[in-house]
């Protein structure tokens, strides 16, 4: 185990876990606030912050320059792949993707082998556009497979069924299925907030 880092009280950090890899000269301690469990094989790079009650599974990757709040849930084998805000309570399932320049809010879940994007042209037009990845509002569920295009808004409640292709913003409380990424009213019985039986 190596650590660059400050940790909060009450941590469990198992084995060969990474916490504050230096990636360049000058970087920051990683910072993880109290009663965070993060699991074997796991990778925290410097230059994150992250706030109490944090429980990752195996293997997961946080690069630099990565803000994540309180209460989060971190499937093994996902990657955040830095410069990445994160809010309150939300639970990332196993496999997920998160791109660069990507925010997401409180109270969301996003479903295992999830993939959000941030390159619209990958490799080329690079004098034209920066990649940019999606913003995810505040109480949005994403369900597994699904795939967010690059600079996409998703709306607060918003609910984006499995094997969907997101390919342009979505209202608040809007249901998405389907590959063709199109917006229709959420139905009733779907128009409360996010919540968890435990954390």
């Amino acid at each position: 185990m190596k650590y660059f880092a400050v940790l909060g009280e009450n941590c469990l950090v198992q084995e060969n876990v990474i916490i504050g890899l230096k990636y360049r000269e000058g970087c920051r301690a990683a910072k993880i606030g109290g009663n965070a469990t993060i699991r074997a094989l796991s990778v925290i790079y410097a230059d994150v912050v992250i706030g109490d009650n944090f429980t990752t599974g195996h293997g997961i990757v946080i690069r630099e320059n990565t803000r994540i709040g309180n209460r989060i849930v971190i499937g093994s084998g996902t990657v955040i792949d830095g410069n990445v805000e994160i809010g309150d309570r939300v639970k990332i399932e196993s496999q997920a993707y998160i791109p660069t320049h990507t925010k997401i809010g409180s109270d969301v879940f996003i479903g295992p082998n999830v993939v959000l994007t941030n390159d619209r042209y990958p490799q080329r037009m690079r004098a034209q556009y920066e990649p940019l990845g999606p913003v995810i509002e505040d109480g949005v569920s994403i369900g597994a497979n699904s795939t967010i295009m690059p600079g996409v808004r998703i709306g607060e409640g918003s609910f984006i069924a499995a094997g969907s292709v997101v390919t342009r913003d979505v209202p608040a409380w809007s249901l998405v299925k389907g590959t063709a990424g199109r917006a229709y009213p959420l139905p009733e019985k779907l128009k409360e907030r996010n919540r968890a039986k435990k954390w």
